[in-house]
């Protein structure tokens, strides 16, 4: 028989259990509810959490995203780190971060996986590859790495450690590394999916034709290239790829795109703009998604439609002596395979060079908005005017005017929005039958940079008068003071009273 004191005794072991229980809930959840809240602390303070128990010097040496980025390296020392054994004096700064990078990896549990891995640092190819095979070894999942050599004049070789990883999903190098050949690596990543080099020295082998086939990288959805020097010749044709992104690589010639799922593209600051042997092919049936920008203009281009391109910012770079026939052709030859593009943005230069040339392309028929970058000068007129032609469904207009040189304002001229025909109107007048379709669909109107210049001043006199779905027009006019206020309050006025309008739509200022 159970005596008093026995009782009270059990009674007393079951509070202080319950005192405990009370007192650390959060001790008693799964490792994976832990570790995701831990997530989102930096890693210096998860690493300093070790030390409140044994089950919390578990969950940070299982701990599987191991983001270093956020550690301030002039306070990594052994003291930050409690459960560390000994003490070192303050190295350099990126050593003594890498010795803590270090720490954390070998005194990690043999049997954890690395679900993340990111650091950047300044160290020797040795250490960087012992490094990663180390987190190939705890089947890294997301390598995430930012290099530079202690040797300034050299450079990193490829870590090839990880071209046979079979649980490595997301592979980024940012370092001067050069790439092993071809048949090294098109055999490897079978289980890649995003691939993001940058600074990559191509010296010794600068044609990629066969590193991107169809039959390599079978997974790879994302690649992205950054600063590949001496590329000249590149193929991309991953049967997977939905997303591809190349920049900065100034020495390309030859650009070959061949993915039957690639739904979206980014090209930088590419091509050889000295060169007169340049070309692109573009086959991508399932593109939705294009930007163009500041890309030398080559000397031919290749553009395959896709009927579901949605979006699209095409930026053309010319050297001013460079206007030979087969590039201006070329540029005009890409803007053909935009035909079924449902939203489009044009850099400046492109508008020059459609306006300087007597260039025919495919209309847009698809086209319902359609933002334009230009300095709206005479020369500039003929190209918009192209383009106003061949966008008969456009619904949306936005032109963003340039001014390169600030001008002394012009005081308002009612007689440029008065019954008074200018000399850019009648243009614009000229044009009536030939933009019959554009100014039958055209609903909103937007100019930013408007000054009230008589070629901006004739542009929106045109559209007011012969809009007739015109619905809404915003001139944006920029910073104002109390006199430009009365003075836009003033055009306001004369414009909503101005009898030629054919249509009713409304005039805004800001």
């Amino acid at each position: 028989m159970e005596t008093r004191s026995a009782k009270r005794k059990k009674m007393a072991q079951i509070v202080a259990n319950d005192a405990k229980a009370a007192t650390d809930r959060i001790s008693d959840l799964p490792d994976a509810v832990l570790h995701h809240m831990l997530f989102l602390l930096p890693i210096k303070c998860v690493a300093q959490m070790s030390i409140l128990s044994k089950r919390w010097k578990h969950l940070w040496c299982t701990f599987p995203d191991l983001d270093f980025r956020t550690l301030d390296p002039f306070q990594i020392s052994s003291k930050n780190v409690k459960f560390v054994e000994f003490e070192k004096p303050r190295q350099p700064l990126d050593l003594s971060r890498m010795d803590f990078v270090s720490q954390v990896l070998s005194m990690r549990d043999k049997h954890s996986d690395i679900r993340v891995l990111c650091f950047r640092a300044r160290l020797s190819f040795s250490r960087l590859n012992g490094l990663i095979r180390r987190a190939i070894r705890h089947n890294v999942r997301e390598l995430d790495i930012e290099a530079s050599t202690v040797c300034t004049d050299d450079y990193f070789n490829f870590p090839r450690c990880v071209i046979g990883s079979e649980s490595l999903r997301v592979l980024k190098l940012k370092s001067g590394f050069r790439l092993p050949p071809s048949s090294v690596m098109r055999h490897g990543f079978r289980s890649l999916q995003t691939l993001s080099l940058s600074v990559v020295i191509l010296n010794n082998q600068p044609s990629l034709t066969d590193l991107f086939s169809e039959s390599s990288f079978p997974l790879l959805k994302t690649l992205n290239l950054d600063a590949c020097f001496g590329l000249k010749y590149l193929h991309v044709g991953c049967r997977a790829l939905e997303d591809f992104n190349l920049e900065k690589c100034y020495e390309l010639e030859g650009l070959d795109i061949s993915c039957a799922k690639l739904e979206r593209m980014r090209l930088v600051r590419c091509f050889d703009a000295y060169s007169d042997q340049s070309w692109v092919k573009i086959n991508a049936p399932k593109l939705e998604h294009l930007c163009w920008q500041h890309n030398a203009v080559t000397d031919m281009a290749m553009f395959e439609p896709s009927n579901l391109l949605h979006e699209v910012t095409v930026g053309f770079y010319l050297l001013t002596r460079d206007n030979s026939r087969s590039k201006l052709q070329s540029a005009v030859d890409l803007l053909s395979g935009l035909s079924r593009v449902r939203s489009l943005s044009l850099e400046r230069q492109t508008i020059e060079i459609l306006s300087n040339n007597h260039l025919l392309f495919q209309p847009f028929y698809d086209l319902k908005h359609l933002e334009l970058q230009t300095g709206f000068n005479k020369s500039n007129i003929p190209g918009l005017t192209c383009l106003f032609k061949s966008s008969p469904t456009l619904n949306t207009l936005i032109l963003k005017i340039i001014h390169e040189h600030r001008i002394e304002r012009k005081e308002w001229n009612r007689d440029l929005w008065d019954m008074t025909i200018s000399e850019g109107e009648q243009y614009w007048e000229s044009q009536i039958r030939t933009l019959e379709s554009f100014l039958q669909h055209l609903k909103v109107v937007k100019i930013h940079g408007f000054l009230d210049y008589e070629n901006e001043v004739a542009l929106a006199k045109f559209l007011l008068k012969h809009g007739k779905a015109l619905e809404e027009m915003v001139l944006h006019t920029g910073h104002c003071n109390a006199r430009d206020t009365l003075r836009r309050q003033k055009i306001r006025s004369q414009m909503m009273g101005f009898s030629w309008a054919s249509s009713n739509a409304k005039v805004a200022f800001q």
